[in-house]
């Protein structure tokens, strides 16, 4: 294999990655930057990572970081904020020499490093990961901040050079909401190998009581009152009292699950999955509902696409990019118990199009390829840059 360096007189691209949330859970926003960043370096990019870490990473990252302080948050013990960056961060990042800024989460920490950039005449990108502003509602003492919330929100992304956001959905509300069209679409992709319909598994589905010809409605998520849990609840009650013979399947956990399990004492709680063990809860159910209306893209919605299932989902953010209502799925109005207790219906009661819409999700799912998103990225940061993050062959 030929050697490979850069050309003479060539700097590889920079890039400082300034994110809350990276290596000490495990979530949607984790495994993607950490994606990205095993992406990049692949490709020649040198990349330096600010974020809050704990004493036991959630999982192996990629990258080198640079812990900042930070606290847990009051109401969601799982996840931390970052208390901005100290001295010696900001020594750190200096030293390194970005090329291009990325700041995935618009906290105390992505605010420092937005004022630095512009100080420093860095140019400032943004990835929109989270609809901050419409989780608000769902806690009652901080409600009353919704509109401080996303006034700072839009002059935090009017100052950002481009703004990476994950759907076009999502672009075309954060228009509507009065924020500068400085938006570059940046979608998520999944492994169609790992997530498959040939992983659906009778062993997988006895182990949990069910039976081979058993309707298995699944719900994947972070149990949190953002993700409509409480529709979940109406719906599954809405279900079983018109005689609709099921079983529900929760995968997750959060907060919300010791109240959920209460309150549905019929359904399956498997706790939080990843790996093989998802992949086959996904591929041996049969219809996935997803009601949470605060998704910017909807990682798990693809997932269940990808494993051949036909997805209930809010008519909303995120959702509305990647189901199409009829082919690949039903929508819902937001909130509405009896529109998500009717698709099911009609998906329980006609096999053919559960695998109609089953297989069209799955060829769907197929135009998200992980490579291309990434290289997407890459291309935004050298336009910006001017500079090329990919390696080149030495001369012989």
């Amino acid at each position: 294999m030929p050697a490979t360096s850069f050309a003479a007189g060539e700097r590889r691209l920079r890039v400082a990655l300034i994110t809350s949330s990276y290596n000490y859970i495990k979530d949607g926003v984790a495994l993607t930057l950490n994606r990205l960043v095993e992406y990049l370096e692949a490709h020649g990019v040198e990349v330096l990572v600010f974020a809050p870490t704990m004493a036991t990473p959630a999982f192996a990252h990629a990258g080198t970081i640079v812990s900042v302080p930070s606290i847990a948050l009051p109401a969601r013990q799982e996840y931390r904020l970052a208390l901005g960056m100290p001295r010696s961060a900001r020594r750190r990042l200096k030293e390194f020499g970005p090329d291009i800024i990325h700041i995935a989460v618009p906290d105390l920490l992505g605010y420092r490093a937005l004022r630095l950039a512009q100080q420093w005449n860095i140019p400032a990108v943004a990835s929109y990961h989270t609809r901050y502003e419409t989780y608000l509602k769902h806690y009652w003492y901080i409600a009353a901040l919704t509109g401080l919330v996303s006034r700072y929100l839009r002059w935090f992304y009017a100052t950002c050079r481009e703004v990476y956001v994950p759907s076009l959905s999502m672009a075309e509300t954060l228009r509507a909401d009065g924020m500068k069209d400085n938006f570059r679409l940046w979608p998520r992709g999944i492994d169609a190998v790992r997530f498959n319909p040939a992983k659906r598994s009778s062993e997988w589905r006895a182990r949990h009581g069910i039976g081979v010809s058993e309707l298995v409605i699944l719900h994947v998520s972070r149990l949190v009152r953002e993700k409509r849990i409480d529709v979940i609840v109406e719906t599954a009650r809405r279900i079983q009292a018109a005689g609709l013979a099921h079983k529900l399947v929760i995968v997750g956990d959060g907060p919300g699950r010791a109240a959920l399990e209460k309150t549905l004492p019929r359904a399956i709680f498997t706790g939080f999955l990843d790996g093989e063990s998802l992949a086959t809860a996904y591929a041996s159910s049969d219809i996935f509902l997803f009601p949470s209306e605060t998704e910017s893209f909807g990682n798990v919605t693809l997932e269940a696409m990808a494993s051949g299932l036909p997805c209930v989902c809010a008519d909303a953010t995120g959702s509305r990019s990647l189901v199409a209502a009829g082919l690949t799925g039903l929508l819902a109005r937001p909130g509405c118990v009896g529109q998500f207790a009717d698709h099911i219906a009609t998906l329980a009661g006609d096999s053919a199009l559960r695998r109609d819409m089953g297989a069209n999700a799955r060829a769907r799912s197929l135009d998200f390829r992980w490579d291309e998103t990434m290289a997407r990225i890459l291309g935004y940061y050298e336009a910006l840059s001017g500079k090329s993050g990919t390696l080149q062959e030495a001369p012989r």
